[in-house]
């Protein structure tokens, strides 16, 4: 009987449906490559749950006022969780704000770039946020202030096959 086959696919296919639809919505992803920000809009897709922040100000996303820093995104190379030093002054600034609004939350949404398989993507995504999660944590921010989420290749910020597309995709947001 060919049932059996079609079924387990079909539960496959269920299963990631639901895993995709349990995401946030709303809003758009901005940010730069390099941790500045010359105040035009990003380009995030609509839909895709990503949040709004951009990297205006002094490039370090420090908020003098107590603010949520703007710069709200990361980048990262190729098949890498290891946070680039360029980005470290952002980290920093979140986790100065975090620490000093003990009732303020995070979710950092892990994403990749569409290469490697599914599966890959979705815990390379994690490891990125885990490991912005580390940094949080030894600049003393709480873990009950911090949440992790991995989208995987599933909510492009840039639609290409080609390495601008695939760096724009590869980033930590930080979802207030």
């Amino acid at each position: 009987m060919q049932l059996k086959p079609y079924a387990r696919t079909l539960a496959v296919a269920l299963s990631l449906a639901f895993v995709a639809g349990c995401s946030s919505s709303g809003g758009t992803q901005d940010g730069s490559m390099d941790g500045s920000r010359d105040g035009a809009a990003g380009t995030g897709v609509a839909g895709s749950g990503q949040v709004s922040g951009s990297g205006m100000g002094n490039g370090s996303g420090q908020q003098a006022d107590g603010r949520i820093p703007e710069q709200r995104t990361i980048y990262f190379e190729f098949d890498s969780d290891r946070i680039r030093s360029e980005f470290e002054p952002v980290l920093a600034s979140h986790a100065r704000y975090l620490r000093s609004n003990g009732n303020a939350r995070v979710v950092l949404q892990g994403h990749t770039d569409e290469r490697g398989t599914r599966e890959y993507n979705m815990g390379l995504g994690e490891r990125r946020a885990r490991s912005v999660e580390r940094f949080l944590s030894v600049q003393g921010v709480s873990p009950s202030q911090v949440e992790v989420v991995s989208y995987g290749e599933e909510r492009p910020a840039a639609r290409g096959n080609n390495e601008e597309a695939y760096a724009q995709n590869r980033r930590v947001i930080f979802a207030y």
